[in-house]
């Protein structure tokens, strides 16, 4: 016990005798990349999240670090992210204003929750609840969250005046409707200004792939909108650009979550979808990278450094934060060997931000409307979804359904309703395994078995493949296929079970196996097995179902199972039969050699 408690609360204990300084130079290197790569990333994120844009850098320090500490991932870089930005000011904008102090304690709280639930899940092992968000959840949710972003800053883009919280209430064509009645009411300064920086990221991501594409768009924007400002009279016709506003060039202050009952009550269904869906999230990215570099991710270790992290953030004016793609492939390309690339560029952020805040007040809104539109853009993965939606009807479903529900209905709901749905495919697919005929193909090497419906069958054998676990869920399925068979084929009273493929028997399958037998014995025939796994046939012995099954009918090879079926078939069936299926069919007398 005490040892595993070391292992989940001490893994840095395991990397850091390899850090070097080869590595050190590299992980120095990478962390002051990803300190500068956040600065625009940060302030989006928390305009996202309804937050004061100070919080998005707070959220990408002190929880970076305590992330790379006790996380199993080398690379894997956490702080603000777009989804759980979305989901937070979906799920808190209902309750209080958007960047209000009661906001503010609200989204503490939320984080604190998150924490305390990944953390849970971590020291219970049971990392493996995040395979369960299935990669078209993701890629739904993703893209559905990208068109709100998008939609939630139309109006910073042109300039007009907020129409107030709404992205919560999913009414995306109301607002644009709202949007384009006051089409008059647009301000070309900042329509300039949020054009000039969304064209800039532009050109900066295809012709200096190497420059941060988001910073420069952030300086090019608030160059111009600066020079727009000084030029043109406060009073004019459209007034000044406006600005983000005054950032603290300071520490992130202590904070403090509000732990009232009522509260925990209203924010537990949000807790709970951001938790899985950040889990997912910082879980999938750590595998990611870890394929590319050979490295091992400890899922429930990951669990454990997330929950640190959010817990420990809460208190320090941190957000929800997790597993960042954007800034962890930016840490991986930049040569990130070690964990200690993300405490460098959780570190390096802090003095970063008290040198450059003052400057960050003069970001225009418009020139952040246009980055996030970048974002969002983004975040669209076109490919997988063309992919998901030519490959799988039913992952195909889940994917627009999860869309549709990310625009419409309030976000932690889109989330659970997309993973119920993938548990309902999952099932759906598990409850109706494969039931093939199987029968030697005389045009195949050595007679190889094959499913030509074509292909003639013994007359009085019948052998079936079942790829799939005979469990209380496919009990029904298999059972009917089974009566199916017997009901087409009456006189091939034996049946040869191809066992390979099943992995698992319940209760309720082994039941309806011993069900089988006896039925199959009372039609003057038997049941067998051919390679039946130990996963299988234990429930069989132990239940006493194998009984009645037999274990003088269980056998690992085709040609004992074939050898020992035919010795018990009706050999008058078997001389008047042409079809010689079996190489022992060719040792018998036809029904005319008999007769001379």
């Amino acid at each position: 016990m005490l040892q595993a408690l070391r292992r989940n609360f001490t893994p840095f204990l395991i990397w850091w005798p390899q850090v070097t300084k080869e590595t050190l130079r590299a992980d120095g290197l990478a962390g002051l990349t990803g300190a500068i790569v956040v600065l625009p990333q940060g302030i989006a994120f928390a305009s996202i999240a309804g937050m004061p844009p100070e919080y998005g850098l707070y959220a990408a320090m002190v929880p970076a670090i305590l992330a790379a500490l006790f996380g199993s991932s080398p690379q894997l870089v956490s702080g603000p992210t777009t989804a759980a930005s979305i989901v937070l000011f979906s799920s808190l904008s209902a309750l209080a204003l958007p960047g209000t102090a009661e906001y503010v304690t609200l989204a503490l709280t939320l984080t604190f929750m998150v924490g305390f639930i990944e953390l849970a899940l971590g020291l219970a092992r049971l990392g493996l609840l995040v395979n369960f968000v299935s990669h078209s959840v993701i890629v739904g949710f993703t893209a559905g969250a990208a068109i709100l972003i998008a939609f939630n800053q139309v109006e910073n883009f042109l300039g007009l005046e907020p129409l107030g919280p709404g992205l919560e209430e999913g009414h995306v064509l109301e607002r644009l409707w709202d949007n384009v009645l006051r089409i008059r009411d647009i301000n070309p300064l900042a329509l300039a200004v949020g054009a000039i920086t969304l064209a800039s990221g532009l050109a900066s991501r295809k012709w200096l792939p190497r420059m941060p594409y988001m910073l420069t768009a952030m300086l090019v924007g608030t160059a111009v909108s600066a020079l727009i400002n000084t030029l043109v009279p406060e009073d004019g016709m459209w007034g000044l650009v406006p600005t983000v506003g005054h950032i603290p060039a300071t520490l992130p202050p202590l904070s403090a979550p509000d732990f009232s009952l009522s509260t925990i009550k209203d924010l537990a269904p949000a807790a709970f979808a951001v938790s899985l869906f950040a889990l997912a999230e910082a879980v999938s990215i750590s595998r990611a990278l870890a394929a590319k570099s050979g490295h091992y991710i400890d899922g429930n270790q990951e669990f454990i450094g997330q929950g640190i992290s959010n817990i420990v953030g809460s208190f320090v004016s941190s957000y929800v934060a997790t597993g960042s793609f954007n800034r962890s492939a930016v840490n991986y390309e930049a040569g990130a060997r070690t964990p200690l690339s993300a405490i460098i560029a959780g570190g390096l952020l802090i003095p970063v931000v008290v040198l450059v805040a003052p400057a960050l007040a003069f970001l225009p809104d418009a020139a952040m409307a246009g980055i996030l539109f970048l974002i969002a853009w983004g975040l669209i993965d076109f490919h997988h979804i063309r992919r998901i939606t030519r490959a799988s009807k039913a992952e195909a479903v889940v994917l627009w359904v999860t869309f549709a529900a990310t625009l419409f209905l309030e976000l932690e709901f889109a989330i659970i309703l997309g993973v119920m749905l993938s548990l309902g495919v999952f099932l759906r697919q598990a409850s109706r395994p494969r039931v093939q005929v199987r029968t030697p193909d005389p045009r195949l090497p050595k007679h190889r078995f094959n499913t030509d419906p074509d292909l003639p069958e013994c007359p009085q054998m019948k052998m079936i493949r079942i790829d799939g676990a005979i469990f209380f869920g496919a009990v029904n399925y298999v059972a009917e296929r089974l009566r199916i068979i017997a009901r087409r084929s009456p006189q091939q009273k034996h049946l040869v079970i191809l066992a390979r493929s099943i992995n698992f028997v319940d209760v309720a399958g082994a039941e309806l196996l011993a069900r089988e037998a006896r039925h199959r014995r009372a039609m003057g025939g038997g049941l067998y097995f051919h390679q039946m796994k130990d996963g299988a046939k234990e429930p069989l012995r132990e239940g006493g179902y194998m009984e009645e099954i037999g274990e003088d009918n269980l056998f690992e090879s085709k040609g004992e199972a074939i050898a020992e079926v035919f010795n018990r078939l009706d050999r008058n069936i078997c001389q008047r039969c042409e079809k010689r299926i079996f190489s022992e069919c060719q040792s018998l007398p036809t029904q005319g050699e008999m007769a001379d």
